[in-house]
């Protein structure tokens, strides 16, 4: 984690407005000049930035604002609070332009025929669309189904192969899950 406050001009207009810190100290602690932080004093930089509270994010306590204040040769310490990024590979559906959503179709077309083994809610979660409009491609009643051409999604990035993969090895589960709960009823059945 870097040294600088998070929104260091911001956090600087509420140093300002709200403790007796010097400007060498501020500036110091945002990474800022000493000229910009007169300047915020003054009311010449940073007109209509809302001061940010570094003590509500957990950048600064008040115990190191008051120790600071009664020395000036002392710089502040920025607390060193770990923040949890999250880097989950759930990737949140992008926006598709205009000119590339007749891929969808064709993309539901191409995992119709290549992964059959896929459901209707599965390709439609991955591509993208409804899942009213795959079963319509599916029984080949969707209302463009003869102007569709069979699209690798993959190639034209509505997904990563990573998804495709984990979504058939889902599907094979399920079907694996099936059929032993057939055998099972046969079994039911015949004893």
């Amino acid at each position: 984690m870097s040294n600088v406050p998070l929104m260091p001009m911001a956090t600087a207009v509420w140093l300002v407005e709200n403790t007796t810190l010097t400007f060498k100290q501020i500036a110091e602690f945002c990474n800022l000049h000493e000229v910009e932080i007169q300047g915020i004093a003054d009311g010449e930089v940073a007109k209509g930035i809302k001061a940010y509270n570094p003590i509500i994010s957990g950048q600064l306590s008040r115990e190191e604002i008051e120790l600071s204040s009664k020395d000036e040769n002392r710089k502040l310490q920025i607390k060193n609070v770990d923040i949890e990024i999250s880097n989950s590979e759930k990737s949140i559906k992008k926006y598709v332009p205009l000119s590339k959503r007749q891929d969808k179709p064709d993309s539901a077309l191409w995992l119709l025929k290549n992964h059959s083994l896929l459901k209707d809610s599965q390709i439609a979660r991955l591509v993208g669309i409804t899942k009213n409009s795959v079963t319509s491609i599916r029984n080949k009643s969707y209302w463009n189904y003869n102007n569709l051409n069979p699209k690798d999604p993959v190639a034209m990035s509505l997904f990563s192969q990573k998804e495709l993969v984990e979504a058939i090895e889902k599907a094979e589960r399920r079907i694996k899950r099936e059929k032993k709960e057939k055998e099972k009823e046969k079994l039911k059945q015949s004893t």
